[in-house]
């Protein structure tokens, strides 16, 4: 049995925001509320992407019509997983329970 980061994305939703500053923030705490009771070990940032054409990491978030799409990155350590696939399905269970209805992705899984 191994501990292990997992690493996972999703995509949260903001409507009625003016900037894309304002975007992130609302969805770094809302995802924080309703990971807080259950799941408040859980590590919640805004995520990154690079420019294709100068390679700077930019904020992963897009806004349209006064509405946001916020791509989020959570990370999570699981104890004593019987291998890399399990502590992927723990982490998303166990955040998935926490925020009904977003999207998740599991994209990096390392051994600690």
């Amino acid at each position: 049995m191994t501990d292990y980061l997992v690493v996972l994305e999703s995509a949260w939703v903001i409507k009625d925001v003016k900037s894309v500053d304002d975007a992130i923030g609302i969805a770094i705490s809302e995802a924080g509320k309703r990971l807080n009771p259950t799941a408040k070990f859980v590590d919640v940032e805004a995520g990154v992407i690079a420019c294709p054409s100068c390679d700077e990491e930019l904020p992963c978030a897009l806004l349209i019509a006064r509405t946001a799409l916020v791509g989020m990155r959570m990370e999570m350590k699981v104890f004593k997983a019987d291998s890399s696939e399990h502590a992927g399905r723990i982490a998303r269970s166990v955040i998935g329970k926490a925020l009904r209805d977003v999207p998740l992705e599991i994209v990096e899984v390392q051994e600690l």
